[in-house]
């Protein structure tokens, strides 16, 4: 498979059944890999890395979360954490198979509550793509406004690309900005992000709520599987000093920085992150 191959469509079942739209690359025979994308996101964040991975022999499947994307929203507005860890879990069992997980940010803290509470997701291991056991609230913040920022959405994708160098004015600007056009849906004669904005409100209660870092942490070391944490180098919601906690208190993590990438890692640097996640997916047993 090359570099640059289509994925193929396919839809899970997540918790209740909720439809989970995503794509899929490699060989049905190939051992399975997910990428979890973060909160504001689409599974087209992966587009590069998908076929990427795929090449090197992976079964790679790339969801939309729920309420992101063309997977379903959830009907009572509920976007808490444990929704997705659970969708999460079923999409492993409906794997029928071990995966590795990759998860960032939101897709991180799902797969980790996945993986290492009960009922526990079997899987053969974690990557953990700049989330941790706890967030700088200042980052978090600054997302959170933005996302924020435009309910009124944009004339068009050209707008919405400037927004996006606005906020991440560390990240070159891409020459073709149509590929943002995955992460927006048209709402009248305005283009909207491609989420249900009142996933807001979950992100805002668990900033960083009492108690949740000890949870987050114990559902790490219960983690029955090897964990790499890949932080940006100059993330704003993964300090140097978390990531370093973190790996203290998890004795079978490791943890790799990826330089000159936000808490963005895969957009920002693509080429960076897959180099860093290479050698521990080859020593996976």
């Amino acid at each position: 498979m090359t570099a640059g191959a289509l994925p193929q469509p396919r839809h899970f079942e997540g918790r209740d059944g909720i439809l989970l739209t995503a794509d899929v690359w490699g060989e049905a025979s190939a051992p399975p890999l997910v990428l979890l994308h973060g909160g504001g996101q689409t599974r087209h964040a992966w587009a590069r890395t998908g076929p990427r991975l795929a090449a090197l022999g992976w079964r790679v499947v790339a969801p939309d979360l729920r309420g992101h994307g063309t997977s379903a929203w959830s009907a009572d507005g509920r976007y808490d954490l444990d929704l997705f860890a659970d969708d999460v879990r079923a999409l492993v069992a409906e794997l029928g198979e071990r995966p590795v997980l990759v998860g960032a940010s939101l897709g991180g803290l799902s797969s980790l509550l996945a993986a290492g509470e009960p009922p526990g997701a079997a899987i053969r291991a974690l990557v953990l793509v700049d989330v941790a056991h706890r967030p700088d609230p200042r980052g978090v913040r600054r997302i959170i406004e933005f996302m924020r920022r435009r309910p009124d959405g944009f004339a068009g994708v050209d707008e919405a690309a400037a927004a996006v160098s606005a906020h991440l004015p560390h990240r070159p600007r891409p020459d073709d900005p149509a590929g943002i056009r995955h992460n927006l849906r048209r709402h009248g004669d305005r283009w909207v992000w491609h989420w249900d904005p009142r996933m807001l409100d979950s992100f805002e209660d668990r900033m960083d709520p009492p108690g949740m870092a000890d949870r987050l942490l114990d559902a790490a070391r219960r983690t029955e599987a090897p964990i790499l944490l890949v932080r940006g180098g100059i993330s704003d919601v993964v300090r140097d000093d978390i990531a370093e906690q973190f790996c203290a208190r998890v004795p079978h993590a490791r943890r790799v920085d990826v330089a000159d990438a936000g808490h963005m890692v895969v957009g920002d640097r693509n080429d960076r992150f897959i180099d860093a996640v290479v050698p521990f997916l080859e020593g996976i047993e």
